[in-house]
């Protein structure tokens, strides 16, 4: 999924309506009106694909007789894109899938503060807007991961539990290109900037939870920070050959399906890429640690919430939207197929995993922290796509710090 890295949108467009209260159980009928129809925004992904999302609202539809749950595609344009599309048409959705309410954006969003269900939801604390919330979900995700070949590995010489710092990572890297292998996988769209993050924010944000929120009170930049030796490092393993140029030309399903099929010796990825290794059948062939830095090892894992949900304030449904929402991230089977499909965890809900789940799962149990870049330490909207910017033009000559003065540059002309 895109799901690691997900963004919300800037613009409220719509007056808050209170969210009406739903006192209905998780398996029963109550609070779902026949002859409803819902509307959901989604996130479709290689491991939430249309025929999963159909799947899994037609066990919904058949605990709620004459209700209807009817996929909202987005096409071309991202999910947020598509709500302020819908909403601006006046042809409202009733709930978002993927969709994170920020300071500005809550308008957009009805409040569900008053429900009691939502308080026992993954980090609903951290994903708090003002004291309330607007939005829940189904588990978590931890991203400063690095996936690897072990074939590649043993040929290379390369023992992955002796790199824990980014110099080790470095070595590892000459190591394997020596080897005649091509040492990391990256891809275009979203990727580049992701898999930076995955690292950077690892290093940069676990010395330092504050970090976001201090930068938007003007206190720290990007320019005179520790981004910078991330950027540098970065920049390094371009001009080495460490990673391919031309990977910018591929999609994320491609780089991905490069990496699964050997094309690649280490991935930085989220651990929803678990579930599309064991689709492959590759997942006893890879093994994964956790992100090196220069710093504590080891680091807080660079992390969301996974199955975000939120129902819209202009929802001819509300009651109805809120019912579905609390099916979706309370129902037990419900919450285990969507940790299943993408690979996610959450204390309390198990499920069977492959070696390499196992593996992800062990990982998690050690880190000191997840760091969730919400609430108080929620970017400026916008802020991923202009990293993804800048760390793409390092590919084509821009230096790390002419790119981490050019964060510094965008991010303040947005206040």
């Amino acid at each position: 999924m895109r799901t690691m890295w997900h963004r919300a949108s800037a613009l409220a467009l719509a007056p808050l309506v209170m969210a009406t209260a739903v006192a209905c159980g998780g398996g029963g009928s109550d609070g779902a009106a026949e002859g409803t129809t819902l509307r959901i925004i989604v996130n479709i992904s290689p491991n939430l694909t249309e025929q999963y999302w159909k799947g899994l609202f037609a066990r919904y539809e058949k605990s709620r007789p004459g209700v209807k749950v009817e996929l909202e595609l987005t096409g071309a344009v991202s999910a947020d894109a598509k709500l302020k599309q819908d909403l601006a048409a006046g042809d409202p959705p009733d709930i978002t899938q993927q969709i994170i309410p920020t300071p500005d954006t809550t308008k957009l969003f009805a409040d569900l503060s008053d429900q009691a269900w939502t308080k026992d939801t993954p980090l609903v604390d951290q994903y708090g807007v003002g004291g309330k919330t607007y939005m829940v979900g189904v588990g978590e995700q931890i991203q400063s991961l690095v996936f690897y070949n072990k074939a590649a590995f043993a040929k290379a010489g390369v023992d992955a539990s002796k790199i824990r710092t980014l110099d080790q990572f470095t070595a590892a890297m000459d190591a394997l290109k020596s080897a005649g292998l091509k040492p990391l996988q990256t891809a275009g769209q979203w990727v580049t900037g992701g898999q930076f993050s995955m690292m950077a924010d690892a290093g940069v944000l676990t010395e330092n939870p504050q970090w976001i929120k201090q930068r938007n009170e003007g206190k720290v930049s990007f320019a005179g920070s520790g981004y910078v030796p991330y950027l540098k490092r970065y920049q390094q393993w371009i001009d080495k050959g460490y990673l391919d140029k031309s990977a910018l030309g591929l999609t994320y399903t491609d780089g991905q399906t490069a990496f699964l099929n050997g094309k690649s010796a280490m991935y930085m990825m989220g651990s929803f890429f678990v579930p599309a290794a064991d689709a492959a059948k590759k997942s006893d062939e890879i093994g994964v640690f956790t992100m090196p830095t220069d710093g504590a090892y080891p680091s807080g894992q660079f992390g969301n919430v996974s199955n975000p949900y939120a129902v819209v304030s202009r929802s001819r449904h509300k009651a109805e939207a809120i019912d579905f929402v609390k099916w979706l991230v309370t129902d037990k089977e419900a919450i285990k197929s969507q940790l299943a499909a993408d690979g996610n965890l959450r204390s309390g809900f198990g499920y069977p995993m492959s070696s390499l789940g196992t593996a992800v799962q062990k990982i998690l149990d050690k880190t000191p922290s997840v760091l969730v870049k919400s609430g108080e330490n929620q970017p400026v909207a916008g802020f991923g796509d202009e990293l993804n910017k800048q760390v793409q033009s390092l590919y084509t000559g821009t230096s790390a710090k002419d790119a981490a003065d050019g964060l510094d540059k965008w991010w303040n002309s947005q206040n």
